[in-house]
């Protein structure tokens, strides 16, 4: 049984920094969820997989699953996996995944992405969106892991085809930020680094209006559904949570959008906006035409 001195351990846990996460172009998956969630994306997504003897008594199905598709099953104690966790109370099952971000063409639907493998095993393929994506999610120098994850979980389930997140912008496969995806991660089509203006070149040049989300809009969400502009192919771009848009990434968008607010709160945070306009969005485009 591997132990937190373990070598394979000690390799495990340089992926809990950035930057060992970018030299070896793998990340972490902690829990079951985030854990089932990775064996189901496919064959190769998965490296190895690490887990207490009573996390494998918890979850058969989970470790079932991963020796079916040839990962290795690592038995190790409870104070190793604690190394490998950001949690006050660790799940004891951790999984190592290939790198799921891709570039900002592939994530916009220029091709399907194909990952450099990793220790000469076959490399799965992302979910590819299509060559004319309808619903795009653009995080600018977002710096909350929590509300990176929960953002792309939002998107994952408003039907998006895409998130990205500008350059300056947290890692969306940290820890925390991969857990608040609650398995979204793995869903859809995840590009890193792109400058804003990068991302809004990608956005028109594939016919796409760019809205900015901003508190000082020069229309609201209701108005902009009522103008007809969420009903075409739209990418959002939602700011940081502390400083929001600044003044030249909001001139950038062809519109930009406040949600409105119906009550005495001062404002919303950027995950629960972020949600409100994906589904305004995903409503838009799915509502039948008027006969």
């Amino acid at each position: 049984m591997l132990t937190e001195r373990s070598e394979r351990i000690r390799q495990a846990r340089k992926l809990t920094r950035r930057a060992g996460r970018e030299k070896a172009g793998l990340f972490l998956a902690e829990g079951a969820q985030a854990v089932r969630e990775a064996v189901s994306a496919g064959p190769g997504r998965v490296v190895e997989v690490f887990a207490t003897p009573a996390a494998t008594e918890r979850h058969p199905e989970l470790t079932e699953r991963a020796g079916a598709d040839g990962v290795s099953l690592h038995l190790a104690d409870e104070a190793a996996l604690a190394t490998l966790s950001e949690t006050v109370s660790p799940q004891g099952i951790v999984a190592v995944c290939r790198s799921l971000v891709v570039s900002l063409d592939e994530a916009l639907g220029k091709s399907s992405a194909r990952l450099p493998g990793q220790n000469g095993l076959d490399t799965p393929e992302m979910p590819s969106v299509s060559a004319a994506p309808r619903l795009i999610a653009a995080l600018v120098e977002a710096r909350d892991p929590g509300n990176a994850g929960t953002v792309i979980r939002c998107a994952d389930a408003a039907g998006a085809d895409a998130v990205v997140l500008t350059s300056g912008s947290v890692d969306p496969q940290g820890g925390k930020a991969v857990r608040a995806s609650a398995g979204s991660l793995f869903h859809l089509p995840i590009a890193t680094g792109a400058t804003v203006s990068a991302t809004v070149q990608h956005a028109h040049a594939r016919g796409m209006t760019v809205l900015a989300a901003d508190g000082a809009g020069e229309r609201d969400l209701d108005e902009a559904e009522t103008a007809g502009w969420l009903a075409e192919p739209v990418s959002w771009l939602f700011g940081n949570e502390a400083w929001g848009l600044p003044d030249d990434v909001r001139a950038l968008a062809d519109h930009v959008v406040r949600v409105p607010i119906y009550g005495r709160a001062e404002s919303l945070n950027l995950a629960t906006a972020a949600a409100v306009c994906l589904y305004a969005t995903a409503r838009a485009q799915r509502k039948p035409p008027a006969r």
